[in-house]
């Protein structure tokens, strides 16, 4: 008999998530720079490998708790699909947003940073929407293809989408919404600066509807339909 897991369980497991993960991301992209020595690349790629690793661990262990979402955009997938009540939906997105930003503050703590602060990292253009727009797309398709197919695999699979995301797609891969938004109050290497994250957020969307139309029809929800 399967455990039912009470909501209160899976908004704390949401938000852990989504802070430890932003403190990865924020934490190891400063890291990086500090060590990197002006060597973008070497900071590029440290940053990458600890969000991957970290992402194994927190889906992992996370997963059966809440579903590991820590992503408004997953969030409104599983919703979109019959798979999230829209009560779950709307606690869990307060959540993952207080998480994200509650794991900058963290990360700045760690590296004994202004808590408060501004991104001055500009990120906009069609090259970098697009980006977004195949980032947060192709993350849609790992997630419904790994669960209808592998699911055991989804926290490794997830991970290397988005490590090959940081690489491969000019938006170096943010495919988050509450990530993105949070991103833009550390003007550190991992930053964003605030008015270009209405534009990732639009992008992210797009993406989100392209890999979950896309993903439905490959892997429905009910395959009898």
């Amino acid at each position: 008999m399967s455990t039912v897991i009470s909501l209160p369980r899976r908004l704390a497991a949401e938000f852990v998530g989504s802070a430890l993960l932003l403190a990865i991301v924020v934490g190891s992209g400063i890291m990086g720079e500090r060590l990197a020595a002006g060597n973008t690349a070497v900071a590029l790629l440290l940053n990458a490998i600890a969000t991957g690793a970290g992402l194994i661990v927190l889906i992992t262990m996370l997963g059966p708790l809440s579903g590991a979402h820590f992503n408004p955009a997953v969030s409104l997938l599983f919703r979109a699909r019959g798979e999230l009540s829209t009560r779950a939906l709307l606690a869990y997105l307060p959540v993952q947003l207080a998480g994200t930003i509650a794991g900058v503050l963290l990360a700045h703590a760690m590296f004994d940073l202004p808590l408060l602060q501004e991104s001055q990292h500009l990120r906009h253009g069609a090259g970098q929407w697009t980006g977004e727009i195949v980032a947060t797309a192709g993350l849609m398709l790992t997630i419904l293809g790994s669960l209808a197919t592998r699911p055991a695999w989804t926290p490794l699979l997830v991970a290397a989408w988005i490590i090959a995301g940081y690489a491969f797609t000019s938006s170096t891969s943010f495919a988050n919404p509450a990530v993105t938004f949070a991103r833009s109050l550390t003007d550190s290497f991992a930053g964003i600066a605030p008015a270009d994250v209405g534009g990732f957020v639009l992008a992210q969307l797009a993406g989100t509807a392209i890999g979950g139309l896309l993903g439905g029809w490959l892997w429905p929800a009910n395959p009898d339909t």
